[in-house]
């Protein structure tokens, strides 16, 4: 492994360069080696029951065999020095397999179990690690689980597909960010350590994220326990990412209401060669202008500082105003360096991480993402399913389950909720459930475990275990209840709706969540809560409802002539609605208007 060093802010980005241009060389030199992309790994687990695809580099023309038990499959590097070939499919319960691949050098991968392969992606709510959750000291405590295995996507942005995981040379150099070698870019046997211990990057001695993903491990600890076959767990997510990030550029490019995402995408192509000509002497004058400050009034300044502190503590002691702060400061931060996107930038994390690791093959998604996207709800009810069209397409496994997580209740904005027509979180949520119509997907509904006062709720167990459940259902076809009760139908009786529900399993209930924030669980309420009824003219009213048999009731005296409902639309709702099997009701509406008051449009597009 060729170690990243840590340069001086000065040199760093020139020395930078050149080391790129150097590793390049020797990379070209030693082109006779066969290589396989880091996805490939000694405990790794390969997808039973699928074809699989193994590819990688060797030298134009080279023969490369691939060994894997009684498979033994040959072919030829492209001029390109690229191969790939097709293994036939394991069976359910095969033994632990060695995978040889041979070309000019051998390399050899041991202790390769056969079963499930699920790939965990998202945003912060995925990303959010194991030591951090409720229930996070007991669960790393009793993690020995030999036959489930973890591997961890580095962070990394890119304006192209990139066909390796791993952060770019230049980037790593300049900010002094190495990879971990323990830690990511390899398969990992579970065990307290490697799942308390996955970070994606050391960034300046300090670690970003306590361990790997909560929810991923929650649910393939599930998956294994009740299947019984081993579980590889890919974690491939960002925190703070939004969803355009995570889509391919075509994909982008063929959907008009998608398009401005692609010209943002072709618009940083077109500059960055401007930002990385531009960037040494930036950095240059930067460096210049900040040695001149510390020179002519970095002491002076620093005494000042040291007196207005002083000051400041006597000012508060005694009641007083604080005395300005001495000017001036430092000079303007150093300019950033040319970006090859961030998890906002569109098809960036799509490029950086998700290419390298496409076509491995998968049983499926788990998905946990949409808060980043909560200004513009009804923009995801388009590009959501595009997106999972896109990774289907992409991997060309046919319609692979997508498990996703509906958005929790939140209160980003801490306002007061006025009426069922408020809010931004809602119409996400609404985006998801409306992806259910996409053939094998699945949704865990998690309005009631939600925290008012933090985006990133700490019981990431209940979220693991109802993905879960959609999967042991949807995927595995056991007879068990999936979900929460799902919108079904309306009828109007008079002043009065009458809604109908799927999954309903054991019958309809009024519950409570199995967790809150404060860490009490509130009693049973005695009726249900969270619903608004609208007439014609559009004016929601918070409204009454009752559960009479499979079905729920629901009037106000302020609408007389009913025609739409809504459950559960805030952006933090007060819903109690269930089945007897514990799962709660999605948040829904019957209605298809737009409220002119959510703001919630697509952004325009850029002018041509």
């Amino acid at each position: 492994m060729i170690e990243t060093q840590r340069f001086p802010l000065v040199q760093g980005f020139r020395t930078a360069f050149l080391l790129a241009g150097g590793l390049f060389l020797s990379f070209c030199s030693s082109r006779a080696d066969v290589r396989l992309p880091a996805i490939f790994g000694d405990h790794m687990v390969l997808q039973q029951e699928a074809k699989l695809p193994v590819w990688g580099w060797a030298t134009p023309g080279e023969k490369i065999k691939v060994m894997l038990g009684a498979a033994n499959v040959e072919t030829i590097a492209d001029p390109g020095g690229s191969w790939r070939v097709e293994l036939p499919p394991l069976p359910s319960g095969a033994p632990p397999q060695t995978l040889v691949v041979a070309g000019m050098n051998t390399l050899r991968f041991d202790d390769v179990l056969v079963g499930d392969v699920w790939l965990a992606s998202g945003q912060s709510n995925m990303e959010f690690g194991i030591d951090s959750d409720i229930r996070g000291v007991e669960t790393v405590a009793k993690a020995d689980e030999p036959q489930i295995r973890l591997f961890v996507v580095p962070k990394r942005s890119a304006l192209e597909p990139q066909t390796e995981i791993g952060a770019p040379a230049e980037k790593a150099s300049a900010i002094g960010a190495v990879l971990d070698d323990t830690l990511v870019g390899k398969w990992q046997i579970c065990t307290p350590k490697t799942l308390a211990c996955d970070d994606n990057f050391t960034r300046r001695g300090v670690r970003p994220g306590p361990g790997f993903s909560a929810v991923s491990y929650y649910f393939g600890r599930e998956i294994h326990h009740s299947t019984g076959r081993p579980v590889g767990l890919i974690g491939c997510y960002v925190g703070g990412s939004s969803a355009q990030s995570w889509v391919s550029l075509s994909t982008l490019e063929k959907n008009p209401l998608l398009h401005h995402y692609a010209a943002d995408c072709q618009n940083m192509k077109a500059d960055l060669p401007r930002s990385i000509a531009a960037y040494p002497k930036l950095l240059a004058d930067y460096e210049t202008a900040s040695a001149r400050w510390e020179l002519e009034i970095g002491g002076s300044f620093k005494d000042a500082i040291d007196a207005w502190k002083v000051a400041s503590a006597k000012a508060k002691a005694t009641g007083q105003p604080l005395p300005p702060q001495p000017k001036p400061s430092r000079p303007k931060p150093n300019p950033p360096i040319p970006s090859h996107g961030n998890g906002h930038h569109p098809t960036a994390l799509f490029n950086g991480m998700l290419a390298p690791v496409i076509p491995y093959a998968i049983k499926g998604v788990i998905w946990y993402q949409g808060e980043s996207n909560h200004g513009f709800g009804k923009e995801y009810a388009v590009l959501f399913p595009k997106l999972i069209e896109d990774w289907r397409t992409q991997w060309n496994q046919g319609d692979f389950p997508f498990l996703f997580v509906q958005l929790p209740g939140s209160s980003p904005t801490k306002k007061p909720v006025q009426t069922p027509a408020e809010g931004s979180w809602p119409w996400v949520r609404d985006a998801q459930l409306n992806a259910l119509s996409l053939p094998a997907t699945g949704m865990a509904v998690t309005i009631d475990i939600g925290d008012p006062d933090d985006v990133h709720p700490h019981d990431k167990y209940d979220v693991g275990l109802r993905l879960a459940r959609v999967a042991r259902s949807v995927v595995y076809e056991e007879k068990i209840v999936a979900t929460g009760p799902l919108y079904k139908t309306m009828t109007v009786e008079g002043n009065r709706v009458r809604i109908s529900f799927r999954d309903i399993g054991r019958g309809l209930a009024i519950g409570s969540p199995p967790w809150t924030s404060t860490g009490i669980v509130p009693p049973t309420p005695s009726k249900l809560t969270g619903f608004g009824i609208a007439g014609a003219d559009r004016k929601w009213f918070w409204a009454q409802a009752k559960i009479e048999g499979d079905t729920v009731v629901v009037w106000s005296d302020e609408v007389a002539s009913p025609v739409a409902v809504r459950y559960g639309w805030a952006d933090n709702p007060s819903c109690d609605l269930y089945n007897k099997d514990g799962l709660p009701a999605s948040p829904f509406r019957t209605d298809d208007w737009d409220d002119s008051s959510s703001g919630l449009i697509f952004p325009a597009a850029p002018a041509k």
